[in-house]
């Protein structure tokens, strides 16, 4: 991680909280790394991500690397592999094809709350958008 600013270095605690409790569930088996969900069109969802988590990316990606969504599908992923791997938002570390959809929700609801949180404790608007108009419309804008 490059920045260790006080808001990034939370992000990083929420995403490790959430690697951990993944590994400790029975998704990381199900999850073949194939990148079909990043075509959210064709897989039928959105990713939906929090301002915290678009500074998290801003502040640990280098300025050059930071791409718009022109399209439905992951400007990140390139030959169904993820360009940001360490830095994937937490929609993206919790979703799995196969997975528990109840066992998501209720990780996705807390990590939503704690990113909520930092937004208090920062001071950082809260926006929970989808990829493509965080990218698009309120990256530029932080």
């Amino acid at each position: 991680m490059k920045s260790n600013s006080p808001a990034c270095e939370k992000v990083a605690e929420i995403y490790n909280w959430l690697d951990s409790q993944i590994q400790q569930s029975s998704l990381k088996a199900q999850c073949e790394a194939c990148g079909k969900c990043c075509d959210f069109e064709r897989f039928g969802h959105l990713l939906f991500i929090t301002t915290p988590e678009l500074v998290f990316l801003r502040e640990n990606l280098e300025p050059e690397k930071i791409r718009k969504m022109p399209a439905n599908i992951c400007p990140y992923n390139e030959k169904g592999k993820c360009t940001i791997y360490p830095l994937r938002f937490a929609g993206c570390r919790i979703f799995f094809c196969e997975g528990d959809a109840d066992f998501q929700s209720k990780l996705s609801e807390s990590a939503i709350s704690r990113f909520k949180s930092l937004c208090t404790e920062f001071d950082i608007p809260y926006i929970y958008s989808d990829l493509r108009t965080a990218l698009n419309v309120t990256l530029p804008k932080l």
